[in-house]
């Protein structure tokens, strides 16, 4: 294993901390990243990359090109911020009432500028680096518009590699491992329709709100009498709507909820048990029940070799006893699993520091640390470098 390389000296890392602030105070929803795409766009020109924009509407990618050889590697940031309030007072706090970046996404940007621009006035690879841009993670799956607008197609790079700061883990801690990082997502609707009447006189409905209520009940058996008990699955009823008087029982009401899994197998193992539950349920209750499955988001899954390859650069950058092999992986959902599906890489967590006051991921209270500026790119720019060794 080489020996553990110094920390870049950014001789912008002021510059770089102000642009990372400023893209906090201006927070963008996705697809509507047309500020933070244009900070991006005119970045990545003023350090001399090709840049190319309008992929997935408000996508940015920069191309750098050293060295001979055709050999490419992809490197990807998100842009897009949370539609949330934010309750912090610093300076930098969002000027956007409802807007927020609340997951880093800012710091994301920002951390892959700095390395692009380390890289554009060090150039010792010899390869083309591919600076991915990306809108749309939260929620709205910008990573599978990009691959749709033919990314790889115009960038067929061999493997493209994600970061994500992570709150929790020590700064100057990197986690990289193998297999499942991240959770796949599919949201779910349930209809439960009875037939209303007075709430009085009970006995001349089907009460949809009993109904419903014994489903969700019902569904707590789904993970824990169904799966594996090493497989990991989560269900979560996050909505329960139904009624607008107080003296009806209402002829129908809507479950909403969440399923996170590792693998499709669970996935599918678990749509099976809804599906049943709700029939016998239905029957039971002489209700009629339907059940809806949007499968969303993938689970990212890292590729073995490009893993081991990762923590090979990550121990360089912060020393071996600091890159964390094995730690549980998280049911959220990261869109940079569509990526992972097209391409071998590896995705990342960077610690950001304890999470104390607020300072968790979605948190009205979340702030980016500043400290990773440089430690982020360090592991950007070493990646660069090893991928693409100078001839």
């Amino acid at each position: 294993m080489p020996p553990t390389m110094p920390l870049l000296e950014l001789p912008f890392l002021s510059e770089l901390a102000t642009l990372r602030r400023d893209i906090h105070a201006h927070p963008e929803l996705a697809f509507h990243e047309n500020r933070t795409a244009d900070i991006v766009a005119n970045e990545l020109e003023r350090y001399g990359l090709e840049v190319q924009r309008g992929i997935a509407r408000t996508g940015v990618v920069g191309v750098l090109r050293a060295g001979s050889s055709p050999r490419m590697i992809g490197l990807r940031a998100d842009m897009d911020a949370l539609p949330l309030a934010e309750l912090n007072e610093f300076p930098h706090h969002s000027r956007h009432q409802g807007k927020m970046h609340a997951c880093g996404h800012d710091g994301h940007t920002a951390m892959l500028l700095g390395a692009a621009h380390y890289l554009a006035e060090k150039p010792d690879f010899d390869g083309v680096a591919v600076f991915i841009f990306q809108p749309a993670e939260e929620s709205e799956g910008g990573a599978a518009v990009m691959i749709e607008d033919g990314l790889f197609e115009k960038f067929p790079v061999e493997a493209v590699f994600g970061l994500h700061n992570w709150p929790g883990i020590p700064v100057g801690e990197m986690m990289v491992m193998p297999g499942p990082v991240m959770a796949g997502t599919c949201a779910f609707e349930i209809s439960v329709r009875g037939h209303g009447c007075h709430a009085a006189m009970p006995h001349q409905g089907v009460d949809a709100i009993v109904t419903g209520a014994q489903l969700v009940q019902a569904m707590q058996t789904v993970v824990s009498r169904n799966l594996h008990p090493c497989d990991a699955g989560v269900v979560s009823f996050t909505q329960f709507h139904g009624g607008e008087a107080w003296n009806v029982i209402p002829e129908e009401i809507v479950l909403r909820g969440t399923i996170r899994t590792f693998k499709a197998e669970v996935q599918e193992t678990i749509e099976r048990a809804i599906g049943r539950l709700c029939s016998g349920i239905a029957a039971a209750n002489g209700a009629q029940i339907t059940v809806n499955f949007d499968h969303r988001y993938p689970p990212t899954v890292n590729s073995p070799a490009e893993a081991k390859f990762c923590q090979q650069v990550a121990s360089e950058v912060f020393g071996s006893e600091h890159v964390l092999t094995d730690i549980l992986p998280s049911m959220g959902a990261e869109d940079f699993a569509y990526m992972l599906n097209e391409k071998p890489g590896c995705y990342v967590w960077l610690g950001n520091g304890p999470g104390t006051g607020g300072c968790t991921l979605h948190n009205p209270h979340y702030d980016f640390n500043d400290e990773l500026l440089t430690l982020g790119a360090s592991y950007w720019v070493n990646l660069v470098r090893r991928w693409l060794p100078p001839a």
